[in-house]
């Protein structure tokens, strides 16, 4: 569906076949009829969203890249005014000022449609962990939303705004994306301002762009980018293009995954080979790189010492009131009170070094291309074993941030399932 994309939307709003006010009456509209679906922690009053569409200017629609453009922002991100809950009431604040990257969204035209869910604390890649609801696929009842940034996935795949807001530490960006067939780019860490952001694991901690198509990704992630002197983790990088350049794929050279292991069993394996077959067909050379070391980087995130710095975020909290967080962080937390400093110090000088041998593989290939997800799961496949199965679907996504690597889920096909 791209029907809300941004480009369509300039397309009606120059021809004048709508306006900022119609689409946004439409958008309210669509969100009333879908009910509590788990998508929302909150909303901006209607009011207030066709107030601030109603006072663009369609003089400065060729001016504002995002003019009348609606959007969502996942509900660990500061608005101001606006609670931010990082889906645990008993952490809730209101916030003073807004995250950077709101503000650069609002000056670009966009309009604010509500707040999103989120596994708690962004701590999960399933969509199930938050006490505001289980949003799910839009493939399928009862199927996973896929999380952290679960609500912020169903708000584009469903309709309800052109792009969403997420953030990504483990595949965050990506794996709700995946599952329901969404564009999710995910930065180099330090490319787009985490200022403003509920840290899950601050080292590490993406904002993401969740859209219809990778032209809206580039487009969103252009105006959001740039050096913050507030972010400890900014950095000069390179400007990502506003509009991505198309390309023969003629000689281009992806390493792919020599083995892959635990497909599901709706098609993925099958959609993967066909996938990777119309890309030789297109001329691409594709070849197997052992993803070993990648994946046992990846495991460190939840195994190892970057634990203590998920930990410092709710450990207060779980000192004083632990039962506001849920027992499934509770579990995973546990560990972290016997990390010392020289574990953290040794695991940060490891990864380093993992780092420059995960490059160094990857110098003479164009991409790695994997699956984002190798399977999906129910709704109660997961609550049931919550942790097992948050694991197989992060498989090729949790190493990403620790390697320092960015990248992108994007749709690659329906299984014969009638999934993603």
């Amino acid at each position: 569906m791209t029907g809300l994309s941004v480009d369509v939307l300039l397309q009606r709003y120059r021809s004048g076949s709508s306006d900022p006010v119609e689409v946004l009456g439409e958008v309210l509209d669509r969100i009333t009829a879908r009910g509590e679906d788990g998508t929302w922690i909150s909303l901006v009053d209607p009011a207030e969203v066709l107030a601030r569409a109603a006072a663009l200017d369609p003089a400065r629609l060729d001016e504002l890249p995002l003019f009348g453009v609606p959007f969502a922002v996942k509900d660990n991100v500061d608005v101001a005014g606006l609670v931010t809950t990082a889906a645990c009431p008993e952490f809730a604040y209101v916030a003073e000022v807004s995250a950077p990257l709101v503000d650069r969204l609002l000056a670009a035209g966009a309009v604010l449609v509500g707040k999103t869910n989120l596994d708690q604390f962004a701590t999960g890649l399933n969509g199930t962990r938050s006490p505001y609801g289980v949003p799910e696929s839009v493939f399928g009842e009862g199927l996973i939303s896929g999380g952290s940034s679960s609500g912020s996935a169903i708000a584009v795949a469903a309709g309800l705004v052109s792009f969403a807001i997420g953030t990504d530490t483990a595949g965050s960006g990506r794996v709700p994306a995946a599952l329901n067939d969404l564009v999710g780019f995910k930065p180099s860490i330090g490319l787009v301002s985490a200022s403003g952001v509920v840290p899950a694991c601050a080292s590490l901690d993406c904002p993401s762009v969740f859209s219809l198509t990778v032209a809206d990704a580039a487009l969103v992630a252009s105006l959001v980018a740039g050096p913050d002197p507030d972010d400890p983790m900014s950095r000069l990088l390179p400007a990502v293009p506003a509009t991505p350049a198309a390309r023969d794929l003629s000689g281009a050279r992806f390493a792919v995954p020599a083995a892959v292991e635990d497909w599901g069993s709706r098609g993925e394996h099958e959609a993967w080979d066909a996938f990777c077959a119309g890309l030789v067909e297109r001329g691409a050379v594709l070849v197997p790189v052992d993803l070993t070391a990648f994946l046992d980087a990846g495991r460190q995130l939840y195994g190892g010492a970057w634990l203590a710095e998920r930990h410092q975020v709710m450990a207060d909290l779980l000192e004083k009131d632990p039962d506001a967080v849920l027992p499934v962080l509770r579990t995973l937390m546990a560990p972290a009170a016997e990390i010392t400093g020289a574990e953290v110090f040794a695991a940060t000088a490891a990864m380093a070094l993992r780092r420059t041998r995960a490059h160094a593989v990857l110098a003479g290939y164009d991409a790695l291309l994997t699956p984002t997800c190798t399977t999906t799961f129910a709704v109660a496949e997961v609550l049931a074993d919550p942790i097992a199965t948050n694991e197989r679907l992060g498989r090729f996504t949790t190493f990403t941030n620790l390697l320092d690597l960015c990248a992108v889920a994007v749709p690659a096909g329906i299984t014969t399932a009638g999934v993603p």
